[in-house]
């Protein structure tokens, strides 16, 4: 999608010009795998138009395979960023209705080649909420995923302005028979599948780990053959102040991170650096502590870049793991 936004925390309502980038969902995965240094591929249509073009040719730079991008349809999603500050709440305004990927047919998706060598595929809670006919583009290749036994992580990510709890419920329900790794934040588990641990107050930042272990044990009940099961815990104390952490459980175990005091610059694409922190750690064959603690590290790194990508490499997310997060100057 492309992302505007007021320059200096403005308003929607006094913006006079707007900053402009890309962004998405998977598409932001993909960007942190490949700053990882992972071979990333996305998949989306997008029309054929100097606005689409700028998008691929920024993907492409930042290492991402742009080979599975299909042309077509009339116009790119775009989503209006009103940045908070204090207690002021940042806005989100989408203007996606129409746009190519929700035209996207069964039919011009080539399976084989796309999955060809393919160890991972990330989707998220975003895709199926657009249209019937990317759920069902998305269903297809989820079941050839599965048929190569290809790992597949979920992020819930679910949007209110999407879709309704109920609909997510179903669909999300059915969606994770293809799953092996779920992926969620503190609210979404309790829009899409009715979890809430117990004693938490999100508009009061009032999270307990131990309660989210709990929801985390009740969704591998729920759907035993998720391999891990993991969790962004978001402590937030004001628009630009939050406390940041996260568990995963896995292995019969549940393994929590360090937590970060997080001023904010901006908070969106936080949680998809979490889930790619969490991809490469297990793609890469790491235990699953340090996995946690990558990924809580790397989508830490992201709240201080602007955009929806996290421009931050292996070496810089280590470096804040190992216990270095003075912020002092390098030279």
């Amino acid at each position: 999608m492309l992302r505007l936004q007021p320059p200096d925390n403005k308003r929607l309502l006094e913006a006079r010009g707007f900053d402009a980038c890309f962004g998405g969902g998977e598409a932001n995965v993909a960007v942190s795998l490949a700053e990882f240094g992972e071979d990333a591929a996305f998949l989306t249509k997008l029309p054929d138009n100097a606005v689409a073009d700028a998008c691929v040719r920024d993907l492409k730079w930042r290492g991402v395979n742009t080979d599975f991008i299909l042309r077509g349809g009339e116009r790119m999603g775009i989503y209006f960023c009103e940045k908070g500050a204090s207690q002021r709440p940042s806005r989100i305004i989408y203007d996606r209705r129409g746009s190519s990927v929700n035209e996207i047919r069964a039919d011009e998706v080539d399976c084989g080649k796309l999955l060809n060598g393919v160890e991972w595929f990330h989707f998220t809670g975003i895709t199926p909420a657009l249209s019937a006919e990317v759920r069902g583009v998305l269903e297809k290749i989820l079941k050839e995923a599965k048929k190569r036994k290809i790992t597949v992580s979920c992020d819930l990510n679910f949007r209110k302005k999407l879709w309704s709890t109920e609909a997510a419920r179903v669909v999300m329900s059915e969606l994770m028979r293809y799953a092996d790794v779920l992926i969620s934040n503190e609210e979404e588990c309790k829009n899409v599948f009715g979890l809430e641990a117990e004693g938490a107050d999100i508009t009061k930042g009032k999270l307990d780990a131990d309660g989210y272990a709990a929801v985390a044990g009740t969704v591998k009940a729920r759907f035993p053959w998720l391999k891990a099961v993991a969790f962004t815990l978001r402590g937030s104390r004001s628009a630009d102040i939050n406390d940041w952490s996260g568990i995963v459980s896995a292995d019969g175990k549940c393994y929590r991170s360090a937590e970060y005091t997080v001023r904010v610059v901006d908070r969106v694409g936080g949680g998809d650096s979490f889930s790619a922190g969490l991809i490469y750690s297990m793609l890469n064959g790491k235990d699953m502590q340090y996995a946690i603690d990558f990924a809580v590290a790397a989508s830490c790194l992201k709240h201080s870049v602007e955009g929806d990508f996290n421009l931050v490499s292996v070496a810089e997310v280590e470096e804040l793991m190992n216990g270095d997060g003075s912020g002092r100057v390098r030279r």
